[in-house]
């Protein structure tokens, strides 16, 4: 018998987009044949790279999980120890960046973004909203109207929304993280396999391929948020995405500006080597500390009691590896001619409540204050009402400057030993482990019937802050830790607090309360620790089927 030798021969197909998702009026202005053109080239340059980064977040976590700490790489001193290269930095609209509020993008909350006198809006699809096919495609209707001045809304009870500032805060869109898949569109390379799209790319590319021309022509640009960021080398995927997408459709190389957000702790090791990938379409990084919080969680829940931190609470931007982080991001964006934006304090006000409102308005000028004067250039608002709050304090630093860049911090003095130094001596307490049970649940009910930014107990929560809740949960029971009071945190001391927390809330027809307790126990109960909670239940609640 002959054997043959070679390579076997496969069949080549022709990549591939099918929309899934149901087609509702006017999703095929988003979802149009030159927009899905794109989104196919897109996930046929990139879908494969992306796939390897993300198994190469999965080693880095093993790594991290069985005792090799991170450290500073040793491969790209080079780059840190080069003083020659710099960012691109501001783009047109981004020169001022002192007070930038978040928000979800349906066309209410749009509005109220654009009237709201911040410099810049978030417009997220990402942790601020829910990823339900409806979001995701309307989302992109409300930015597309937004920027060419047609969007209106009416509310269910007849009042109407429209853009009435003269000055309009500058757009920076924030598309979903790497990890996440977009169920509703899937794609086919040419092997002829078909697998889920990438939120990522479905997200930029769509937002991309509509708008870049026109912000170009009202005098901004395309301008984007790049959420949970872990590697240079991620980064660099990025740069590549911007690069092909620029050329695509016939933009200058470097018209993209990119802000990254620095919220996963191996990220924390690779400001500069992030920089320096997205050196000629980057415009700053972010502090982006309630996912950093998460990241440390996640990657050191199994190492240990000095690993586990207390009360979500206890938490602060003032604790040392808090600290540790933000001064070491202000110093290594201001010697690259990048801006550093603060985050967002959760206090929000109540409208109906001045004690509350006060206390919200005193919390935010404290952390506000502590941002500016440790050289940031910016922060993050998540409520119309903060803006004033927090511009008077970079005021009172900024004055007329738009920026310190100028501010280079170089007293300071990071280790790789202080961004994990974890330990803030305060214990876990039964109040504690109750509110990280009833937040997780209360948002999760929210999340699945839509919203992605939630008002509790005066605070906002979004998809950050219930990581937080569940993964501690997850800790506290594995590294068999007890409550102030003596109690054990165990799966049964948490399954009571389950039962309690759906006896305390105001149950109505067609909440999803028992879902979100299903959710909640399966990423915070159960053996094995999902990565995000967003995956799971993702792919059990928000998949649209016929």
């Amino acid at each position: 018998m002959r054997t043959r030798t070679g390579p076997i021969p496969t069949q080549i197909h022709e990549p591939s987009i099918e929309i899934a998702g149901r087609m509702q009026p006017r999703y095929d202005e988003v979802l149009s044949p030159e927009a899905i053109a794109f989104l196919t080239e897109l996930h046929q340059r990139f879908g494969a790279r992306r796939h390897d980064r993300l198994a190469d977040r999965m080693r880095r976590r093993f790594e991290i999980g069985n005792g090799h700490d991170p450290q500073f790489r040793d491969d790209t001193r080079h780059i840190r120890e080069d003083s020659e290269w710099s960012v691109a930095g501001a783009g047109p609209g981004l020169e001022d960046r002192r007070v930038e509020i978040t928000g979800p993008t349906d066309p209410k909350m749009t509005i109220n973004a654009l009237n709201s006198g911040a410099k810049v809006w978030l417009a997220d699809q990402e942790d601020a909203t829910s990823p339900t096919w409806k979001n995701v495609i309307e989302g992109q209707l409300s930015l597309r109207d937004a920027i060419r001045g047609e969007l209106s809304f009416t509310s269910p009870e007849g009042k109407r929304y429209e853009v009435t500032a003269t000055e309009t805060p500058t757009i920076v869109m924030r598309p979903r993280g790497w990890h996440l898949p977009e169920q509703h569109i899937r794609f086919t390379d040419r092997t002829g396999r078909t697998m889920a799209a990438s939120g990522s790319l479905v997200d930029f590319g769509l937002y991309f391929f509509h708008n870049a021309e026109r912000l170009i022509a009202n005098g901004r640009g395309p301008y984007f948020y790049i959420a949970k960021l872990e590697s240079s080398e991620e980064a660099k995927l990025w740069d590549d995405v911007f690069t092909f997408s620029e050329k695509y459709i016939g933009i200058p190389h470097g018209t993209i500006r990119a802000t990254v957000l620095i919220e996963t702790l191996p990220a924390a090791f690779e400001m500069e080597e992030i920089l320096f990938e997205l050196r000629d379409h980057c415009a700053g990084l972010n502090a982006g500390r309630w996912d950093y919080i998460f990241s440390i969680i996640k990657n050191y829940r199994g190492r240990g009691a000095r690993f586990v931190l207390p009360d979500r609470s206890e938490v602060t931007m003032t604790v040392p590896f808090m600290r540790s982080y933000t001064e070491l991001l202000v110093q290594t964006c201001h010697k690259r001619g990048a801006f550093a934006i603060g985050g967002m304090s959760a206090f929000i006000p109540n409208r109906r409540d001045p004690e509350v409102t006060a206390t919200a308005f005193e919390k935010v000028a404290a952390d506000k204050k502590r941002e500016a004067g440790d050289g940031f250039d910016g922060t993050w608002v998540a409520h119309p009402d903060l803006i004033p709050v927090a511009r008077a304090e970079f005021d009172a630093v900024l004055g007329d400057r738009p920026n310190q860049l100028d501010r280079q911090r170089p007293e300071v003095r990071v280790s790789a030993a202080d961004l994990i130094d974890v330990h803030i001596g305060r214990p876990v307490t039964a109040a504690g482990v109750h509110a990280n049970v009833s937040v997780a649940i209360r948002y999760l009910e929210a999340w699945l019937r839509g919203l992605g930014a939630v008002a509790i107990d005066n605070l906002m929560e979004d998809a950050a802050t219930a990581e937080i809740s569940r993964s501690q949960v997850w800790q506290w029971i594995h590294q068999d830790r007890t409550t102030d009071d003596g109690t054990a945190i165990t799966r049964d001391y948490v399954e009571g607090l389950i039962s309690q927390v759906l006896d305390e809330v105001q149950r109505s027809e067609g909440d999803r309360f028992d879902d979100a307790a299903e959710i909640f126990r399966d990423v915070a109960l159960g053996q094995d620790f999902p990565a995000f909670l967003t995956l799971p239940a993702y792919s059990r609640f928000l998949i649209e089927t016929d």
